[in-house]
């Protein structure tokens, strides 16, 4: 009997064009509505010197690109792959999202959060979390099922999604100039690491989550009227640099040797002429 074809995946279909364009909605969702109603910060050194700043600057723009994010793959029907993505993975690539956990623990900068009042650290918090829930969603949920939907081997589904998601980045360009260009760079890495903790836990919870204490690790750093860099700060970057190197040394043993040993088995062949 021969092998049956694959059922075609549920849901509306996107293609990447319509993705690139869904991508620069989100990212004007999150600039524009930011300079409408953000809090002036251009005085100061803190990033975020107040509540009211993440709120308005932050938890805002970031809320409202996680419900454009929900709404459209409620309509695109696309739950169910979005947050589950079987895909085996060997075990070492399990080393990516523990090391990011646990980076991210270690280098918040608690000194600087402790003088800060309750109501600013938990709005850190709250936005850092939506950052992770809705990049995400964008960019590891929608972005991968646009590009593994279109028939691209998992390795270019990865790198795609990666440079889409480092390219909405660009746009700091606005604020922080040619230094964006660089961080575009370094969030397309990212990127790809959100990718492999995507493939580690089979389901889109885990990079939300890696994602968001990564960013409240960084940002801790940022808030208050007078913030002061913790040391810390040398342990993200340090890890980046050590997962660069691990995954170009490795890239060749990301995927299982059997690249079929997860795939449903298929009846037994019958011969011609017996039932």
């Amino acid at each position: 009997m021969a092998a049956q074809p694959s059922p075609a995946p549920a849901g509306r279909r996107l293609t990447w064009p319509w993705f690139l364009v869904v991508a620069v909605v989100y990212l004007v969702i999150l600039q524009g509505l930011g300079a409408l109603i953000g809090v002036d910060r251009s005085e100061g050194d803190s990033q975020f010197p107040t509540a009211a700043s993440v709120i308005r600057n932050g938890v805002l723009p970031i809320g409202l690109s996680v419900l454009f994010g929900a709404a459209l793959v409620t309509w695109l029907g696309w739950w169910g792959s979005v947050m589950a993505y079987r895909v085996p993975v060997r075990r070492w690539v399990r080393f990516v999202p523990i090391s990011m956990l646990v980076v991210a623990v270690l280098a918040v900068n608690y000194p600087n959060l402790a003088d800060q009042p309750l109501s600013l650290v938990l709005s850190l918090l709250a936005m850092t979390l939506l950052v992770g829930i809705g990049e995400e969603l964008m960019f590891r949920g929608i972005g991968v099922q646009v590009f593994k939907r279109a028939g691209l081997s998992e390795g270019k589904v990865a790198l795609w999604s990666s440079v889409v998601f480092g390219a909405v980045h660009l746009s700091n360009a606005f604020g922080e100039g040619t230094q964006a260009i660089f961080q575009a760079v370094i969030v397309s890495t990212s990127g790809y690491f959100f990718y492999l903790c995507l493939r580690v836990g089979g389901t889109l919870l885990l990079p939300m989550l890696v994602h968001g204490l990564w960013d409240f690790s960084l940002l801790s750093n940022t808030v208050g009227p007078d913030p002061k860099t913790s040391p810390g700060m040398i342990l993200p970057i340090l890890l980046q640099v050590v997962l660069i190197v691990l995954v170009l040394v490795k890239r060749r043993s990301i995927e299982p040797t059997n690249r079929n040993q997860n795939a449903a088995p298929q009846p037994p062949a019958t011969r011609p002429g017996t039932a």
